[in-house]
C-alpha cells in the first residue's frame, strides 16, 4: 500500500557529503517509522538511522554524529544527511517504513535502493 522512492545517491571522496531523500506514497492508516538500512557486500544489514511519528530519532553508532535524519511531512518525505563519509559507509541504502494499512494491518515496506559509494 505504500512505495517508496529513494534519491540522492553517488559516488563521493572521503570527508564528502550526500543527501538521501525517500518519498513516500499510497494509502495508509498511519505511518509509524521511516529510516534507512544499507547493505554491504559481505557485511550483515544494518539499521542506519530511523524517525518516528513524533520525530524521535535514533541512529547507528557507526554513523552517530555525521548523519542526520530528518521529516518533511507535508512532503511525506524523509532525508538522510550524510557527512564526513568513509569508505565504510558505501552500501545500497534502502529507505523502509513501518505502517498501519487501512485494513488495521501492520506492515513494511522499502525502497528499491540507492547506491552510496565513498572513494577516492
Amino acid at each position: 500500500q505504500v512505495q517508496l522512492e529513494e534519491s540522492g545517491g553517488g559516488l563521493v571522496q572521503p570527508g564528502g557529503s550526500l543527501r538521501l531523500s525517500c518519498a513516500a506514497s499510497g494509502s495508509v492508516f498511519s505511518i509509524n517509522t521511516m529510516g534507512w538500512i544499507r547493505q554491504a557486500p559481505g557485511k550483515e544489514r544494518e539499521l542506519v538511522a530511523r524517525i518516528d511519528s513524533d520525530g524521535v530519532t535514533n541512529y547507528a553508532d557507526s554513523v552517530k554524529g555525521r548523519c542526520t535524519i530528518s521529516r518533511d511531512n507535508p512532503k511525506n518525505t524523509i532525508y538522510l544527511q550524510m557527512n564526513s563519509l568513509k569508505p565504510e559507509d558505501t552500501a545500497i541504502y534502502y529507505c523502509y517504513v513501518n505502517y498501519v494499512g487501512t485494513d488495521q494491518n501492520a506492515r513494511s515496506a522499502w525502497g528499491q535502493g540507492t547506491q552510496v559509494t565513498v572513494s577516492s
